[in-house]
């Protein structure tokens, strides 16, 4: 089961306050964990939403939106991917994460990833089965 932990932006993130060493330093013990148990499959910090943009679809038609977005309560900051055994495996490494706020109040919100098996039976469900094959997922 593969689960998101998504780490949302402050203030200081979209302002493009670096984490500290120290920060780094935690950090990095608890993705070397992560790697030790196996369960690492992706991290990274997201820089600002000021080096970012939106694709906005509305009455049929696209819009692109420059960052910087406005509420940083709703933009993340960073994230893991992480491949367990069970939910409660994923709370319990979501639980381990060092709180990445080191001045301010904030949150890591956990998302379990769909699987190919949670669709009906269809060509469509089969052809993204051969896609992930041939890019490496399982």
């Amino acid at each position: 089961m593969k689960y998101m932990m998504i780490v949302k932006a402050t203030k200081d993130s979209e302002a493009g306050v670096l984490p500290s060493a120290e920060m780094i330093d935690r950090m990095g013990k608890f993705n070397e964990e992560l790697v030790k148990a196996g369960v690492l499959v992706d991290a990274a910090g997201l820089r600002s939403s000021a080096h970012g943009f939106k694709v906005r679809y509305a009455g049929g038609k696209k819009t692109v939106i420059d960052g910087p977005f406005t509420e940083a309560k709703e933009l993340i900051a960073g994230f893991w991917i992480i491949n367990v055994k069970s939910p409660q495996e994923a709370r319990d490494w979501a639980q381990r994460v060092p709180n990445p706020y080191t001045d301010a109040d904030g949150e890591i919100e956990i998302r379990k990833f769909f699987e190919m098996e949670d669709f009906e039976p269809s060509e469509a469900v089969e052809r993204a089965k051969e896609l992930g094959k041939k890019i490496g997922k399982k």
